[in-house]
């Protein structure tokens, strides 16, 4: 079912009447994001792992709903941070009905030639892995611009090849910037992400991963759940160290009358006069 927005103009009673029912909307406001892309792998010979990209961030109010209608909500995954041999996996899209969110890309392949080692697209894109070269260092995938505003999210940051040899990761993008491209040796810091207050309370969705350093043995972090964080790089050292996780996604969805129904047991709170309903699991609204 689609969400649109409501247009205010001048209707005739008979024009609010669809079949034998009367057109009764509901206001809502609601926040969709998108599961956090996964971390990149340090490689050998101390190559730092790019940074998972946010999943996408989308955040709309005064939007109708229409009475009796179930919407369908759906929740994403975050994306796999890559192990110590295998390689990371994007985070999967969030949605309110039509309306959805993109998975955060994940960060570029360790030991391999361009463009492998460059972070996938995605709500944000996904941060470089860094190559022993030059040749073989990789760019940050771009983010999800749409053809709507706001963006869903921003570019990752390219990796970097130190002056010893090996390098270190790109940062991947958030919702609010692009992640940092790394610097001789230190891992490029993940895109910020978005405060929102949709629940009574600012909490920070959609950051990007951090890169991973040059040298080290430190795993990368884990991303946040249910905030759509990407998981960050695998710091570089003489064996391979795994990628975080990417968070999982959430909806949110508050209007100042109670939903009829939900499934998926969604987390209900009010604040002030809205009632709040937040989904970490997927399910359906009606109202």
């Amino acid at each position: 079912m689609t969400i649109s927005s409501y247009k205010t103009g001048t209707v005739s009673p008979s024009s609010l009447l669809v079949g034998n029912a009367a057109y009764n909307p509901v206001t809502v406001d609601y926040l969709v994001v998108a599961g956090g892309g996964g971390g990149g792998r340090g490689g050998s010979n101390t190559r730092g792992g790019g940074g998972g990209g946010a999943g996408g961030y989308r955040n709309f109010t005064s939007q109708i709903l229409q009475k009796g209608t179930s919407y369908t909500v759906t929740v994403g995954g975050g994306g796999t941070g890559a192990p110590s041999n295998g390689d990371p996996t994007s985070g999967t899209n969030s949605s309110l009905g039509s309306t959805s969110s993109t998975g955060g890309g994940r960060a570029g392949l360790a030991q391999s030639t361009r463009p492998n080692s460059n972070g996938v697209s995605g709500g944000s894109g996904g941060g470089g892995t860094a190559g022993s070269t030059s040749s073989d260092n990789g760019y940050g995938g771009s983010g999800n611009a749409g053809s709507y505003s706001p963006v869903e999210g921003y570019a990752g940051g390219d990796s970097s090849v130190s002056s010893y040899g090996g390098g270190a990761g790109g940062g991947g993008g958030g919702s609010s910037s692009v992640g940092s491209t790394a610097g001789n040796t230190a891992g490029g810091a993940g895109g910020s992400g978005t405060s929102n207050s949709i629940t009574g309370s600012s909490v920070t969705y959609a950051a990007g991963g951090s890169g991973g350093n040059y040298g080290g043995t430190t795993a990368g972090t884990a991303g946040t759940s249910n905030r759509g964080n990407g998981g960050g790089g695998g710091q570089g050292s003489a064996t391979t160290v795994a990628g975080g996780n990417g968070g999982s996604g959430i909806v949110i969805v508050r209007a100042t009358v109670a939903a009829a129904s939900t499934t998926g047991s969604p987390t209900y709170t009010t604040s002030g006069s809205y009632h709040i309903y937040q989904f970490t699991g997927s399910g359906s609204i009606t109202y």
